[in-house]
């Protein structure tokens, strides 16, 4: 079965590992896709620290023999991120986002991404099971061009527990961290 992610209806009490074991296999398509810009290429290639001239200006893509910039190999975690943000808020909603912990990631690249791709993200839930009072939780995303070609193929591996909730004053302390280096990031010498 395959359907777009929309919102489900308001949180009721269910047997949450019966409702993952229920999703397992079930398709899921992002509503929209996602538009790959020249500045976002660069912007993303200097906070990874990745200098290639290829992901920064035309002439170092040209010398690689691409007519535009294109993008250091883990910028696919741009969509992936929005991605599975809307897999688990609108399809799956049992778990505190601030709870999962991503344990595992592969890619296997099938096509370059360069400016002006219109990526469209299909999610699988390929795996759910239960371990030491913990769910592991195994997504495949199939990553595709506007002409249906396949580009980057990721699998995710998250490990959670539902009703685990965090210290807010530790949530405030790692938003503080993240404020000020995101701050330091933008300054310009």
């Amino acid at each position: 079965m395959s359907q777009t992610m929309v919102d489900r209806p308001a949180a009721v009490q269910r047997d949450v590992a019966a409702h993952m074991h229920s999703l397992v296999g079930e398709h899921f398509r992002m509503p929209d896709f996602y538009e790959v810009g020249r500045e976002k290429i660069r912007e993303f290639a200097t906070a990874v620290q990745d200098a290639h001239p290829a992901h920064h200006t035309e002439a170092g893509a040209a010398e690689l023999g691409h007519d535009t910039i294109i993008a250091s190999p883990t910028f696919v975690s741009v969509l992936g991120g929005i991605a599975l943000e809307n897999l688990f808020e609108h399809v799956i909603g049992d778990y505190d986002p601030g709870s999962l912990l991503q344990i595992d990631q592969g890619f296997k690249i099938h096509n370059q991404i360069r400016v002006g791709d219109r990526l469209t993200s299909d999610l699988y839930l390929e795996s759910f099971r239960q371990l030491a009072g913990s769910d592991i939780i195994v997504v495949k995303n199939d990553i595709t061009d506007q002409n249906g070609r396949p580009m980057v193929t990721t699998r995710t591996t998250f490990m959670a527990q539902t009703g685990a909730t965090i210290d807010p004053a530790l949530t405030k302390v790692v938003d503080d961290v993240m404020a000020r280096a995101s701050k330091s990031r933008t300054r310009t010498p």
